[in-house]
């Protein structure tokens, strides 16, 4: 089968892309101004990349179009397929029938941390001999790659997927993870986002319950008791078991980031413990579901924290870039008021007092709308200097940090606001750059301008 795949370059539909070359299909695909990481994996992989969404790509012919979420009504490639009434389809619908189908799929679904737990799961699988295929927002560390389609055993039945809220194209306004039917759900959390599509929390919690529909009374369902909103969504009917955990009398785990201790607990018992790379609260919760989930597929605790001593996290999550003058610079996905805040405790209870430069561009569609800007100072409060691009934002920036007073610098204009964080550093600092986007190459830009 050839497939064409509009919007190739989201990390989403680049990963379809490497899973159906990888199933031997002929893939090929189109993006506005191409770009990497994604583009260099899918050339890695010898998909064919094109500029654009150009008509004539029809010329193609291929089987089937694959169209991501990100293509909207208008666009010219997409008109004319519609035109000429050729075959499409959303990317998880052809995930869910050419990939998923037959297989244990495990889902890890949430508005924070589901790349971070996904990510894990699959190196508790891995480290088990199950050798699962998986599918995952992000680049995981000890793997180099965001989706393959088996690991060293063709059989596996395993796969684990990231199972995102957001729409699934054009065509159908379902949540993503409806499509996938997974045997084991991870629920981590759930907050009002992505107010572009959803006009509140409520409507979110109705697609989580879609989900929570499909699942088999043989799966089981891993949710997070410390959510009011996941309680309302199992409260709606749930046909699965369901194991809680962040509950004191039951699953739960805590730790210390100086030594980097990790202990799960049940109740009053302390049933393993281990020592690994990561920090935070949040952190060692994502690591309690991700065990849990395994269990469920025949990982032993005791296999599964030890696999955690060796989990490397993923890229963009408190990743360090580089350091220049006695300055580090880090980079990190956060985009989310609540993810900006735990990013950053995360980063201060790691380097204690030193002084940290948040630096972040509200490029998500539901920054963008201005809907949580009344959020962002409490999100920054642990930065001790806060600078802000406000690149083509319709709302005023400066306005609403203005409750930080000095701490917070806003700029229009990439290269000014490079040099004014660069004459803001000094030696000991920490600049924490926050956004879900490639923000203009700034890490790069700062890199450079501090070691100049």
């Amino acid at each position: 089968m050839h497939i064409h795949i509009l919007g190739i370059c989201g990390t989403f539909m680049g990963g379809v892309a490497q899973l159906a070359r990888a199933a031997g299909h002929r893939v090929t695909g189109c993006d506005s101004a191409v770009y990497p990481p994604m583009s260099a994996q899918l050339e890695a992989a010898q998909i064919e990349l094109v500029e654009g969404y150009d008509a004539a790509q029809t010329s193609f012919e291929p089987d089937c179009y694959l169209v991501g979420n990100a293509i909207s009504r208008g666009n010219p490639l997409l008109e004319e397929i519609l035109d000429r009434r050729l075959p499409y389809l959303s990317g998880p619908q052809w995930l869910a029938e050419h990939v998923l189908k037959g297989r244990w799929v495990l889902a890890v679904a949430g508005t924070h941390g589901k790349t971070t737990t996904a990510a894990m799961l699959a190196w508790l699988l891995e480290c088990a001999g199950l050798a699962p295929g998986f599918l995952i927002g992000g680049v995981p560390m000890n793997f180099a790659v965001s989706a393959r389609l088996y690991g060293n055993d063709v059989n596996s039945p395993f796969f684990v997927i990231e199972a995102d809220e957001y729409d699934s194209a054009f065509c159908d306004k379902r949540s993503k993870f409806v499509h996938y039917h997974p045997r084991t759900t991870v629920l981590n959390n759930l907050e009002f986002d992505h107010a572009d599509i959803f006009a509140d929390l409520a409507a979110i919690e109705t697609q989580f319950h879609h989900l929570v529909r499909t699942l088999p009374s043989n799966g089981l369902l891993v949710s997070n008791a410390a959510e009011d909103s996941l309680e309302r969504v199992l409260a709606r009917g749930c046909w699965t078991p369901v194991e809680r955990f962040n509950d004191r009398a039951g699953w739960w785990v805590d730790g210390d980031d100086v030594d980097g201790t990790l202990h799960l607990r049940h109740g009053e018992q302390v049933l393993g413990s281990t020592h690994w790379q990561l920090t935070g609260d949040h952190n060692r919760h994502n690591a309690l579901a991700a065990l849990l989930a395994a269990r469920h597929a025949g990982v032993p605790f005791a296999q599964g924290l030890a696999a955690l001593a060796d989990f490397a996290s993923v890229k963009r999550r408190l990743e360090l870039r580089g350091s220049a003058n006695g300055v580090e610079v880090y980079d990190d996905f956060a985009h989310h008021p609540t993810a900006i805040a735990t990013t950053l405790a995360g980063l201060r209870r790691k380097v204690g007092a030193a002084r940290i430069l948040a630096i972040i561009e509200p490029r998500s569609n539901t920054m963008k709308l201005g809907v949580m800007k009344a959020l962002l100072p409490g999100s920054l409060a642990d930065a001790d200097l806060v600078f802000c691009y406000a690149g083509g934002l319709d709302w005023n920036a400066a306005e609403a940090l203005a409750p930080l007073g000095y701490k917070a610098l806003v700029a229009n204009d990439l290269e000014r606001l490079v040099e004014q964080i660069v004459a803001s550093s000094r030696p000991g600092d920490r600049l924490l750059v926050m956004s879900n986007g490639g923000f203009g190459g700034i890490h790069e830009k700062l890199l450079a301008a501090l070691a100049a």
